[in-house]
């Protein structure tokens, strides 16, 4: 039986899309296509993502390889990121149902930089979550095995009993061989839904 249910964010609860992000400080589209593959490049990300790095650091590596005009626009949107994240349509709402209807219990797990935690006024959602693990602040990250007990041993969660929703296939393979329900979420929350319908009842 499923009581607990683990959400991660970005393409979960929020829609992280570098475009989207770029756009108010880059219009042009040669210089947004530009700044994405630098800002955004995953080798920089996935530091941030483990707490090695800050979003000061990657600005400060970045702006030698793009053009000094855009050094404003830049610094502009890594600073900012955090506010460009909109939700994905019907998570939100899915998430207090499961709360408030099913006494699910409601829980985060996220790659995300060590800064985020400073910004969580932007995302109403996850101050009514029972729990919320950043990697960047515990330098672990999905898809280890050591974040999925770190979680379980934080939270007293039993991983036979928890359902772990992620869009990535390798998180998702990792949680299953740690012991946890899965679910790769596609981005359709009405999916999700119905599936939980039958694991919950």
């Amino acid at each position: 039986m499923i009581r607990n249910v683990v959400f991660d964010f970005g393409q979960v609860l929020v829609r992280f899309e570098p475009e989207g992000i770029a756009l108010p400080d880059f219009p042009d589209p040669a210089d947004r296509a530009l700044a994405v593959s630098v800002l955004f490049d995953r080798a920089f990300w996935d530091r941030l993502d483990d707490g090695s790095m800050t979003e000061a650091d990657v600005l400060a590596l970045c702006l030698p390889k793009l053009p000094a005009r855009l050094h404003a626009a830049a610094e502009n949107v890594l600073a900012h990121w955090f506010d460009r994240l909109p939700p994905v349509d019907g998570m939100w709402e899915l998430v207090r149902r499961l709360q408030k209807e099913y006494g699910i219990r409601a829980y985060l797990l996220s790659n995300i930089s060590k800064t985020f935690p400073e910004h969580l006024g932007n995302f109403p959602i996850l101050g009514e979550l029972d729990g919320c693990v950043f990697s960047g602040k515990i330098g672990l990250v999905k898809p280890s095995h050591a974040i999925f007990a770190y979680l379980c041993r934080t939270y007293g969660l039993d991983p036979a009993e928890t359902l772990f929703v992620d869009d990535n296939e390798n998180n998702i393979k990792a949680a299953s061989a740690f012991g946890m329900n899965t679910y790769l979420f596609d981005g359709n929350a009405a999916a999700l839904s119905a599936f939980l319908e039958e694991k919950i009842q």
